[in-house]
């Protein structure tokens, strides 16, 4: 059976932001499996960037590595377009209309995010294995603990927030990583030729000022791990 691991655009600007591309490409080899992005991905990363100068670099970068197929659109034979179309409207709405404030809804997830979702769901529904890579928090504490984010929204907006709690169990399959543990498995794996005693701490701290969401607490852990 083949395994997929689904990339939204977080990750992958992030790993060019910080010259680890080549790193990318080995994860590649050891995973055996195939990395999949959708169109709307692929516009945040390649086709829009192409169009300004700052960011162009990274665009081409990214823009090869699916041109030589070490990414691949999810579009071209993996799922069918309009199903995923139809899978992203679909969680776009039960996403962005679960929580509420002041009887507003909360807009929570972008084209993106929902796109990589439907087709994790898509995937899933052929009992295709695969794993998703979102790095932005508010999407991924809606999978792993929608309750959790009421109370972050909460906090942040200050005020009470109305949940629809018979969403949360539509969020809850989904498996996700960040940028992080896919660094952590090229430094394990010995795919970063730096050698330093500082080297993973440096790595972790990169990729969150990249965009990665990680604590500090959570760093050190993982540091005193290796």
């Amino acid at each position: 059976m083949t395994r997929y691991i689904i990339f939204d655009s977080g990750c992958l600007i992030n790993f060019t932001l910080n010259g680890l591309l080549d790193e990318f490409e080995g994860l590649k080899k050891l995973f055996k499996g195939e990395f999949l992005i959708t169109q709307s991905v692929k516009y945040e990363t390649i086709d829009h960037p192409l169009k300004v100068q700052r960011y162009e670099w990274g665009a081409l970068r990214i823009k090869e590595l699916l041109d030589n197929g070490v990414i691949k659109l999810a579009e071209n034979g993996y799922v069918k377009a309009a199903d995923l179309k139809n899978e992203t409207k679909r969680i776009t709405q039960e996403a962005n209309n679960m929580f509420f404030a002041k009887n507003e809804a909360i807009h929570l997830i972008d084209e993106g995010e929902a796109e990589c979702l439907a087709l994790s769901k898509l995937l899933e529904d052929k009992n295709q294995e695969n794993v998703l890579v979102i790095d932005e928090r508010t999407t991924r504490v809606l999978c792993e603990n929608p309750a959790n984010l009421k109370e972050i929204l909460s906090n942040k907006l200050h005020t009470e927030i109305e949940a629809y709690e018979g969403r949360y169990e539509n969020f809850s399959e989904f498996k996700i990583i960040r940028s992080t543990e896919l660094a952590y498995i090229a430094y394990e794996k010995g795919l970063i030729k730096i050698k330093d005693k500082n080297l993973l701490e440096a790595l972790f701290y990169a990729l969150k000022f990249g965009g990665c969401s990680i604590s500090e607490k959570e760093v050190q852990m993982i540091k005193k791990m290796a």
